[in-house]
Formats: structure tokens, C-alpha cells, sequence
């Protein structure tokens, strides 16, 4: 099928011959003939590409005869780019020599490139051998081509000239033919079978294709699975089953914050804690592993799961169930014959069945039997056939011979179908998807820069841009179901390939593709090297997989993804040895491009751009992001024909080369995110053609000018202007003509942070700011450090009905812009706006001409640093008191505002979550008066606030999270326990840390049976005076943590029958029997004396202890009685030594034991069931049988551990800390059933 890149690049190849330049200078060296002929030819061989797309099924020798078509056609458009190029730089240096002293630009082209003679332009003999030699090809061509029969302009099928139109589809969350499976799977995931292990799998089994994944989203986004587990996570597997990046994907699947693992002892232990005794959902979407001990090696940390928890595997392999020991499995099967052809008539006809198309239903039964009834088949054949209505296209389609290929391959006929009736413009961009692994993670934006690097998109349609076309054609691509949005992919940006399609697009590639992925021994591998024009390598790069590209010396694309190398060095040294060998070169990308599929950020392999990159003169795409490079070396200039130059994400980069303005085609400079790059280069304004350009530097003297941003009129996406105090001429900033970059979706403005005597203030408003007004469809704004003392009109103007956010920074004006009349903005963030002291009406419309609701669409506001802001008042509200602003405002963030001592703004009943710090308690009173419908309020550092009085707690009824950090004047929450369980009726989450004079939740302890019934986590931490708390029964979560004055914790529960109220007042701790605990952490209490631990065994609910340095604690405990299902405990550092514990009973359930032994007395351990009718020792331990993890800190006085392990039959994990004396643990143990981590 390589008719496919023939049919695109003979086109592209026509363009290039009817190019002025490039004929001018072949008419001087005497080889226009050769090129006109060429003219000639080509298009004739085009015209029967269409009858071999045909024939190459049936008739031998066709694709052979288009392989090498193929081939020539590359090698013709090298010859016509050296060409090209050539005539680039001689007109260059024509310039050059025209051009005079004051030209700083053009003087920078060096003295050998101005030097214009035939010998440095190498063309003579050896360019007419070639020419020659191509010549006799192309007529060789057109004689096999006559004895093979291929006719000129063959008629395709009318789909495949047709354009198919966006379409309004069926929701597809709308699956046919699946109820049942659903029922019966949820039957199985929420159901109470009997198992001996608390985390249970199931595995749905079925071919590819056949819908698998699509039930298991059913699953995990039905409702009642969200509210029956806990946590939930997906990760899709594929292919290889790394259980590093596995287990790295599901923590950070499960809200673990982006942390960098160094092996996966660490990401193991993090795992677990997320996932202990938590009832959870992990779907494993695509698992191929048949490896057992991979999969032990997997499923260690998930098994602490509390009961009930499930893994879904979704796999083709029934082998895989059985290596992952899944409890049941379930066979999906293909659809029935009514549920099929009702999916298929969705997206061939959009309806729910064929009663209105009888003729097309024969047909779509006859499409519904070769396709399997597959639902992935039926979709995609669904889309080819859309719009067509007469027969005829659904006849050929059905016809088709593409159905009775074998060629030993998996490819299902229907996605061949699907395939063959795309335009050719269509097919070489779906076949270049190949070199891309499975489950990669596609960025639109990035891709289609490849696309024209390759130069797959022509520059003849009309007035679009190549990557507008590339646009479309990609939209046409994910219309046809090539491309699908990615699951895994937060932002919603990213796109994947089925399993399917991606194996379809390595079989269409043909020959001149190839994708070397993971551990493959490319001596292994049967693929001719030097007939490769597209390469990638996945995974580890070894020194022999790149070694072998020497011989692909025609190689136009090199792509590295994914990559990992033990030596930094090592590619540099490598790239150093193959760039030259590559002189085809249109591609190089030594980063993945997407961030690799697993999300990861790659580690840098790169610190050094080789200088003989400068001999690529084809290159149009250079990739070195995420890399260690500090700086480009001077020959990247000498790249006339680059595009696209990424350097993004290059902390290190601090310099371009100065040469820069002769890369005339650039396109797209993505610089982001080079903290030490803060230069724009010379001449860059010149680059007409650039779209992206994230961010210049003003320069002084000859530097880069805001003037130079005119000419670049098609700038895309987001532009940050630096320096802008360093603009004092109003042309100038005119001169940038932002006003007319309608591409610019974001754009920072930003001056210096010194506002010293040298900045003007009024120029910076009247000259500069008032002059660089955008276009009105910017999305996002910032203003940075602007002098002005105040903001000329464009800003706030309602004008910029598609600005969404907008940022106020560090600006010395005296008074906020009018911004109410947005009609778009959700988000509005003023910070470091000293200056300001009132905010009134001004701010919401035009004083005394506003009719209607001001910041109609705003969802966040967020002041912070205020440091002169006094007063923010106006008359919000008609008068009947409905609001007239902020309909849409939910949350409000008000920080660091000390002066600020009135808020006046009416109500805001929309307002959902509020945040004020280091504010006064009256902006808090006023804020908190705003709506009756918080559901989160954080407070830190309010000055003046001694408690919540009554009047505030009547607003906080709908509040679920309740918040108090580092409130200093604090000492009560509120006055009266009661009133605030009247008022708090919806708390979940209490939180109060570094409050240093809070003595007790409640001034005054009436009612004290009386308590909330909806709080079920509370937190006290740095509390220095806190000396008692009375805990709620319904808590599930209690943390109590350096609290040194705390001497009584209290207990109290509603029973049964609401009439009858009952109270546990232990003087120091107590329980009732009622106690819905789960987890407790009670640490560094130092005047907690003691706990009544005969009450433990009424805690059944507590599955998790934490006890520690509690030195005040009772002699008498611990006693030897626990909470009957404790799981974890971590204990320590109380006033009886370990050594006098004695038997401790610790409960069946207890797997993971933490213990910190500083002043223990502890000698040694020994196992409870081991000596129950033996003496042991005063100063032995006794651990209990039933751990799986045991951690040891501080036994100074333990010297051996060993004899211990073979009496703890199910132990997993061991983890010595600080036991200087534990010496022998080495070579002791299997490491594939127990894990030692020792430290000292």
C-alpha cells in the first residue's frame, strides 16, 4: 500500500518543480531539461497510481513496482532540496552582497557563504550523474508500468474523493448490546461473594476490537461504583508491563503528588499507604503480562486493601487471567446480529435501525457478517459508509477484495476496508502514526508539526496554512475513529490509537517505516537498515541499536521516545558519530515527544548539540526539550530550510546562536520554560513566517525592539513580552500591531519588579500599555509590574468577549481597572497591588451608565498581597436584594491584606469556597456574611480572631470542610458546644493546626451529650495550649499531634434512639462501644497520662493506631487488649519500656507492625506462638505471627534478628532502622518472597 506517500510526495514534488528560484538556478548550471522532463513524467506516473491502489491485490509485481516507485520519489525530492536550498542561499548571499554596513543582520552570514562560485555550490559532474541516473529510473518506470497494465486516471471510489463531513453522532456512551454484561459484571464488582483475601480480581476477557475496555468505563463511571470504593484508579498496560511504571502510574492515578521514585522499594511503601485499608477499584486496561512473578511483584502493595476491594484486568488472553490468579473471569462476546446491525446503522445512517433504509439494509447484513460484528469494526466501516445513500459505495464496499487478504497478519478486513477508502492526502498521515508505540499519548499540536517537517501537507491549497490543513486532516482522521481522546490525559488535549488501529498503521506503513521498540536485538530482526526513510526507537537505547542507523543513510525522520541510558554522555558521544551519516534528515527528536506515555518526564540524555548538526541541511523539525543543553551551537543557523525548533523545558539553555535571523522559514521557536535564557536573538523580527513564539526580551540599544514584533503578524497561542520598562517610544509599542495578532490566545505583559526614578510612570501608561492593546479574542491576560497609575480603557473593555482570565501583578496603580462588564471571565487574580486602597464601583462598571450584571461569568477571585488595600464596599443588589454581580462566583480567595478593614458587597449566594489569611477577623465577619452556601472556609492567620461566635456559625450550615491554621488569638472554636452542633449540621472535615492559644473547642461545655453528627475527620496539630477535646462518635479519622498541654480526650455518641442521649466522660480518654474509628494518631503529647485501653476492644471500626512519644503515659499501658481488627500499628516512646510489656494479644488481623524502641530495654524479639509454653526473657519482645510488614527503629541493644524471620510465615517486608547492631540479615532470606531494607 505505498502507493499511499507516492500519490502525497509526487505532488509535492510537482509544486517544487514549477518553483522560480529553483528553476532559475537549474537553467545556470545547464539542468533545466533534466527537471522539465521530470515535470513531464511525474504527473503521468500519478495518474495511474489509482488503478494500482486497485491492482496491487490481484496482480503480481504491482507493489513491487510501487516500492520502488517509492524509493525514487525520495530520492527525487532530496535531489530537489538540495536544489532548493542551494538557490535559498545563493539568494541569501546575493542580499548579503547588496546589503550595506548598517545591515547588522546580514553581516553576520559568513564570508564562505557570500563567496558565490559554482565550486562552493557543488553542482557539475557529479549533480548530473545523479540527475542522470534518477532520469533512467523514472523511464524505466514508465515501461514496466505499460506491461503491468496500469491505466491512466482509473476512477476511485467516490469515498475516497469526497471530504466526510464533521458529524453529530450518537452519544457513545450510549452502548448497544451491553446491558446484560454490565448487569452481570456489576453484579460481580459490588456483590459480597466469599474470599479469604481482601482484594479480589476480575479479569473480562475478548478478542481486540470486541469492546472490553468500553465496558469497563461503563463500570468505573457508573455511580454506584463511585460511591461503593473508596478510591479508583485506571491505568492502561499495553504491551509491555513494567511494574515500575506501573505501579509510579497507579500513585499518581490515586492523587499522589508528582514525586520522582528512585526505585521501587519507596513508590512500593507510598503505594501501600495510599491504599491501606481502604476499599478501592484499580482497572488494569490492556494487560498482555503472562509473567507470574511480574505480576507478584505488582500486586505486593496492593493487598492491604480493606475487604471488598477489586482489580479489574481487561485482557485477550485468557492466559492472563490465569497468571494474575483472577478469582472470575468474563468472556465478552461479539454482539448479536440485532444489537450489531442497530450499532452499525448509528453511524452509517445515524438511526437506530435500517426501517427507513431497506435497500441498505441487505447491505449492512452482508458488512455486518465479514466484519465479526465486531464493535470497533462496526464503528469504523459505520463512518466510511456515512452519507452515502444510494447502494452503489455500500456494494463495492462489500465486494471489496481487501476482505480476502491474507497475509498472516492480525488485521482485521474491516479496518483495511476503512483504510483503503481514505484519500491519499490522508493515508501517508495516518501510516506515519506507525513509528509510534501503542497507548501513546498524541499531542495534536506536535504532531502536525511533523507532518510538515515531512512535508506530507501542500502549500497550494488556497490561503490555508500547513498547519491549518494539518488541523483539518486530523479532525478528519479522529472523525473516522483513527484517533480517539485520551482517557489518561487530564487536560483532554492528548489522543490515543486503539490497540487495533495502531497495528493497522504499522501494516499500511510498509517498508520505509520502522519502530524499534523496547528490549528488540535488532540483530534479530530481519529489516533492511538501508532501506529505511522513518525510524524511532522506544524504550533503552544500546549503543548497537543506533550503531546499526549507519546504514540507513536515506534516513528522514529519527525519532527518540522514551529513552533511558545509564551514561549522560553516551548520546551525545553517539549523535556526535551519527548526525553526519544522516544528511536525508528532515526529523530529529531526541526526547518523547508527548512526555512519554507513561506521563513521566523524561531524564535528560542530551547535554551537547553536536556542531556537524549544521550539515542537515534538509532538517526541517529539531527537538531538544527536556535536555541539558546550555547552549546551540553557531551551525544551527546554517538550517535555512528549519521550521520547527523545540527547546522547551531547557533549564539549562542560556544563549541561540547569533546567526539566528538566517533561518528565514522558521515557523515555530518554542523556547518555554528556559528560566536562563533572557535574550531575544538579533533579527528574529524579521522571521515573517513564525507562529510560535512564547516569550522575547526587550532589549537596549541594538537589541530586540517591541517594533520587531510587526511583521510577525501570524503569532499563535501564548506570547510573554519581557522588559517592557525598557520601551519609552510610543511608535514603537504602536508598531507592534498586537491589535492584529488575532492568533494570540494568551499574552503576558510584564516590566521590571524595580520601579526606580528611571521608569516613567506616565509614559508607561499614555506611550506604552494604552498602545498594546491586543486583539479582542485573547483568552488570557496578565499585566506585570505596570507603573501606570492607572489602566487606559482597552483594559476591562467588553470588547474581549473570549477573555476568560486575567491577571493584575505588582501594577502601582491607585485603583482597579473596571472589569465587571467581561462578559467571559472566570478567574481574576490581583496580587501585589500596593497601591490600591479602595475597590468600589469603579471596579464593577462605568460610575452611573451600567445596566445589568456585572462579572456575569466570574467563578474565581482571588486577591492577594494587598499591603495598602483599606476598603472594599459597594451597593451589590437591587432594591429587593437580589444580587446584580457575581451570579457564577464560587470561590473567593482574600490573603494578606492587613489594612483591610470593611467588605461591603451585598450577598453572593453562588460562593462555595473561601479563603482569607493573614486578614483581620471583620474581613473574615464580612466575607463569611456573603453566603448561607459555603461548603469550604480556610482561615489562617486572622488577626484578632478569639473564636466563631454565634452569628457567624448561623452562615456555615452547608460548610463541609472547616480549616483554622495559625490563628495565634484563638482560644475557642466557638462558645457553646451546642450551638454550633445546631449550626455545623453538615461538617465533615475539621482541621485546626498552630492555633498556640486554643485551649478547648468550646468556652462553655453545655450539653455536652449533644455532638455533630455528620464530622468524620478532625485534626489538631501544634496546638501548645489545648487541653481537652471532646470527640464526636460519628469520627472516622482523629489526629492528634503536639499537643502538650492535652490531658482529656473525651468521647461522646447519640444511641439508637435519638430520644435517649448518653456520654463516656473519661478523665483522660475513653470509648463507647458505638465509636465509628477508624484511623487514630495520637504523637507528641507529652502530658497525655493515659488511655483506658480496657475499652479497646469496643473499637471494631479502628483499623489503623498510631501511639507515640506520650511519655506521661499511664504505667499500665499498653495493658495487652486491642481493637479487635486493628491492621496497622505504630507505637513508641512511652513511659513503660517495651522490655515490661509482656504478652500483648495482638489481634489475628494485625499485618503491619511499626515500633520505636528508643530507651526500650528491648534485647532481643521472639514470636508469640513460638513461646507460649516456654520462659523467655525479661527484655524479649514478642512479635505477633500474623505480620506482613514489620518495621524496627532505634533497638540499640538488639544484635540479632534472623532466628526471627522463620517463625513469621507470612512476613512480605522487613525494614531496619537505626539498629547498629543487627549485622546479620545478609543472605539470610529469599528475595522473592521477603524484602530486607536496612539503614543505620
Amino acid at each position: 500500500m505505498t502507493e499511499i506517500a507516492a500519490t502525497a510526495v509526487i505532488t509535492v514534488l510537482c509544486e517544487k518543480l514549477i518553483s522560480g528560484d529553483l528553476m532559475k538556478l537549474a537553467r545556470s548550471k545547464g539542468i533545466d531539461c533534466q527537471l522539465n522532463k521530470w515535470k513531464n513524467t511525474l504527473p503521468m506516473i500519478q495518474a495511474v497510481l489509482g488503478d494500482a491502489s486497485q491492482k496491487h491485490i490481484t496482480v503480481p509485481g504491482v507493489q513491487l513496482w510501487v516500492n520502488n516507485l517509492q524509493d525514487l520519489v525520495y530520492d527525487i525530492d532530496d535531489v530537489l532540496d538540495d536544489l532548493a536550498t542551494d538557490a535559498l542561499r545563493r539568494k541569501l548571499n546575493q542580499e548579503a552582497l547588496a546589503s550595506t554596513s548598517t545591515s547588522k543582520v546580514l553581516k553576520i552570514i559568513p564570508t564562505c557563504c557570500t563567496n558565490f562560485t559554482p565550486r562552493n555550490i557543488m553542482y557539475g559532474q557529479k549533480m548530473s550523474s545523479r540527475l542522470d541516473e534518477i532520469t533512467t529510473k523514472l523511464d524505466d518506470l514508465i515501461v514496466l508500468k505499460n506491461n503491468l497494465g496500469l491505466n491512466v486516471n482509473v476512477e476511485r471510489s467516490n469515498m475516497t474523493e469526497r471530504r466526510l463531513e464533521q458529524t453529530s453522532l450518537v452519544d457513545e456512551s450510549k452502548i448497544m448490546g451491553r446491558e446484560g454484561d454490565k448487569e452481570a459484571l456489576m453484579g460481580k464488582l459490588l456483590g459480597n461473594e466469599e474470599s479469604d483475601q481482601n482484594v479480589s480480581i476480575l479479569t473480562i476477557v475478548g478478542m481486540g476490537g470486541i469492546g472490553k475496555t468500553t465496558i469497563a468505563k461503563l463500570l468505573y463511571n457508573e455511580q454506584k461504583v463511585k460511591d461503593h470504593f473508596e478510591v479508583r484508579a485506571w491505568v492502561c498496560i499495553s504491551e509491555e508491563f513494567d511494574v515500575f511504571n506501573i505501579c509510579n502510574a497507579i500513585f499518581e492515578a490515586l492523587g499522589g503528588e508528582n514525586k520522582r521514585f528512585s526505585n521501587l522499594d519507596p513508590l512500593h511503601v507510598g503505594l501501600k499507604e495510599k491504599l491501606l485499608k481502604k476499599r478501592f477499584l484499580l482497572v488494569l486496561d490492556d494487560v498482555w503480562n503472562e509473567d507470574h512473578s511480574k505480576w507478584e511483584l505488582l500486586q505486593s502493595p496492593l493487598l492491604v486493601g480493606a475487604p471488598g476491594s477489586k482489580i479489574i484486568v481487561t485482557t485477550r488472553s485468557i492466559r492472563v487471567a490465569s497468571v494474575m490468579d483472577s478469582q472470575e473471569t468474563y468472556s465478552l462476546g461479539v454482539l448479536s446480529n440485532e444489537d450489531a446491525l442497530s450499532l452499525f446503522a448509528q453511524h452509517a445512517v445515524g438511526e437506530k435501525n435500517f426501517d427507513k433504509h431497506p435497500t441498505l439494509k441487505l447491505l449492512g447484513e452482508g458488512i455486518l457478517k465479514k466484519c465479526g460484528r465486531l464493535p470497533l469494526a462496526l464503528k469504523t466501516l459505520g463512518r466510511v459508509v456515512k452519507g452515502y445513500k444510494n447502494g452503489d459505495e455500500w456494494e463495492k464496499l462489500l465486494n471489496s477484495e481487501i476482505w480476502d487478504i491474507e497475509d498472516g497478519s492480525e488485521i482485521l478486513p474491516a479496518l483495511r476496508i476503512s483504510y483503503y477508502h481514505l484519500p491519499p492526502y490522508l493515508k501517508q498521515l495516518f501510516a506515519y502514526c506507525s513509528l509510534f508505540p501503542k497507548d501513546y499519548v498524541f499531542d495534536k499540536k506536535k504532531l502536525i508539526l511533523l507532518w510538515v517537517a515531512e512535508g506530507f501537507l501542500s502549500q497550494s491549497k488556497g490561503n490555508k496554512s500547513m498547519e491549518f490543513l494539518g488541523h483539518e486532516y486530523f479532525e478528519e482522521l479522529k472523525s473516522r475513529s483513527f484517533f480517539q481522546h485520551s482517557t489518561s490525559d487530564e487536560s483532554e488535549s492528548g489522543y490515543t490509537m486503539h490497540d487495533l488501529i495502531n497495528d493497522l498503521a504499522t501494516s499500511v506503513a510498509g517498508e520505509f517505516s520502522f519502530r524499534l521498540d523496547g528490549e528488540v536485538d535488532v540483530s534479530d530482526t530481519n529489516e533492511s537498515f538501508d532501506k529505511f526513510r522513518h525510524f524511532s526507537l522506544v524504550g533503552p537505547i544500546s549503543y548497537r541499536k543506533l550503531n546499526e542507523l549507519q546504514r540507513s543513510k536515506r534516513l528522514r525522520t529519527f525519532l527518540l521516545m522514551s529513552v533511558a541510558c545509564r551514561n549522560d554522555c553516551f548520546l551525545d558521544k553517539v549523535l556526535v558519530k551519527l548526525l553526519p551519516e544522516l544528511q536525508s534528515l528532515r526529523v530529529l527528536s531526541v526526547i518523547d515527544l508527548a512526555l512519554g506515555h507513561d506521563r513521566i518526564t523524561p531524564i535528560s540524555v542530551i547535554t551537547k548539540v553536536p556542531e556537524s548538526i549544521g550539515s542537515l541541511k534538509h532538517l526541517r523539525y529539531l527537538n531538544f526539550s527536556h535536555s541539558n543543553i546550555t547552549c546551540l551551537p553557531e551551525q544551527v543557523s546554517h538550517l535555512y530550510n528549519l521550521q520547527s525548533l523545540l527547546v522547551h523545558n531547557c533549564y539549562w539553555l542560556s544563549s541561540l546562536p547569533r546567526s539566528f535571523a538566517k533561518l528565514i522559514n522558521m515557523r515555530h521557536l518554542d523556547i518555554s520554560d528556559t528560566p536562563k535564557l533572557n535574550k531575544t536573538p538579533l533579527g528574529i523580527g524579521g522571521m515573517t513566517r513564525l507562529q510560535t513564539l512564547p516569550m522575547v526580551f526587550i532589549g537596549e540599544g541594538d537589541g530586540f525592539k517591541i517594533s520587531d514584533l510587526k511583521g510577525l503578524t501570524d503569532l499563535q497561542g501564548q506570547l510573554s513580552i519581557m522588559g517592557l520598562d525598557k520601551v519609552i517610544n510610543p511608535i514603537q509599542a504602536k508598531d507592534a500591531n498586537l491589535h492584529q495578532k488575532k492568533g494570540l490566545e494568551v499574552l503576558e505583559m510584564k516590566w521590571s519588579d524595580v520601579f526606580d526614578d528611571a521608569r516613567n510612570d506616565w509614559i508607561e501608561y499614555e506611550e506604552v500599555l494604552k498602545e498594546l492593546r491586543p486583539h479582542p479574542k485573547l483568552k488570557i491576560l496578565k499585566i506585570l509590574f505596570y507603573k501606570g497609575t492607572r489602566f487606559p480603557s482597552w483594559v476591562g473593555d467588553p470588547s474581549f468577549d473570549q477573555l476568560t482570565e486575567l491577571t493584575l501583578c505588582g501594577c502601582r496603580s491607585t485603583q482597579l481597572p473596571t472589569l465587571g462588564c467581561l462578559g467571559s471571565l472566570k478567574t481574576l487574580i490581583v496580587e501585589r497591588m500596593s497601591e490600591v486602597k479602595t475597590v468600589g464601583i469603579e471596579f464593577f462598571a462605568p460610575t452611573n451608565s451600567f445596566i445589568g450584571i456585572a462579572f456575569p461569568s466570574l467563578e474565581v477571585l482571588e486577591f492577594e498581597d494587598m499591603q495598602g488595600w483599606q476598603r472594599w464596599s459597594i451597593n451589590s443588589g437591587d432594591e429587593h436584594g437580589t444580587p446584580t454581580s457575581f451570579p457564577c462566583l464560587h470561590e473567593i480567595s482574600i490573603r494578606c491584606c492587613p489594612e483591610l478593614a470593611e467588605v461591603s458587597i451585598g450577598l453572593i449566594p453562588s460562593l462555595r469556597v473561601l479563603h482569607v489569611a493573614e486578614c483581620s477577623a471583620e474581613v473574615l465577619k464580612g466575607m463569611v456574611g456573603m453566603s448561607s452556601s459555603l461548603v469550604e472556609l480556610k482561615m489562617l492567620s486572622v488577626k484578632g480572631l478569639a473564636q466563631l461566635h454565634g452569628e457567624d456559625l448561623t452562615h456555615l450550615g452547608a460548610v463541609e470542610h472547616l480549616s483554622i491554621w495559625n490563628c495565634d488569638e484563638l482560644r475557642y472554636l466557638w462558645e457553646r458546644e451546642s450551638e454550633a452542633c445546631k449550626s455545623l449540621v453538615s461538617l465533615q472535615k475539621l482541621e485546626v493546626w498552630n492555633c498556640k492559644k486554643l485551649v478547648s473547642s468550646a468556652e462553655k461545655d453545655d450539653n455536652f451529650g449533644i455532638s455533630m453528627k455528620s464530622v468524620k475527620e478532625v485534626m489538631f496539630s501544634n496546638c501548645e495550649t489545648l487541653e481537652s477535646y471532646n470527640c464526636p462518635n460519628s469520627v472516622e479519622r482523629l489526629e492528634i499531634n503536639n499537643c502538650g498541654s492535652m490531658t482529656s480526650l473525651t468521647f461522646s455518641a447519640v444511641q439508637e434512639h435519638p430520644s435517649t442521649l448518653t456520654e463516656s466522660i473519661v478523665s483522660d480518654f475513653g470509648f463507647l462501644p458505638m465509636s465509628h474509628l477508624t484511623f487514630l494518631d495520637i504523637g507528641f503529647c507529652k502530658n497525655l497520662k493515659s488511655l483506658s485501653d480496657e475499652h479497646f476492644q469496643s473499637l471494631t471500626s479502628l483499623e489503623e493506631m498510631f501511639i507515640c512519644d506520650c511519655p506521661s503515659m499511664d504505667y499500665s499501658f499498653p495493658c495487652g487488649v486491642w481493637p479487635p481488627n486493628l491492621r496497622s500499628l505504630t507505637i513508641g516512646g512511652l513511659n513503660k519500656p517495651m522490655s515490661k510489656w509482656g504478652q500483648q494479644n495482638f489481634p489475628a488481623s494485625l499485618v503491619f507492625l511499626h515500633l520505636y524502641g528508643r530507651d526500650s530495654e528491648v534485647v532481643s524479639f521472639a514470636v508469640t506462638d513460638d513461646v507460649r509454653n516456654t520462659t523467655t526473657p525479661a527484655s524479649c519482645f514478642l512479635l505477633p505471627p500474623s505480620l506482613v510488614c514489620l518495621r524496627l527503629e532505634d533497638f540499640k541493644d538488639v544484635e540479632s534478628f534472623s532466628e526471627v524471620l522463620q517463625h513469621v510465615p507470612c512476613l512480605k517486608r522487613l525494614e531496619i532502622f537505626s539498629c547498629p547492631k543487627i549485622t546479620d540479615l545478609k543472605n539470610i532470606y529469599d528475595p522473592s518472597n521477603l524484602t530486607i531494607m536496612v539503614r543505620q
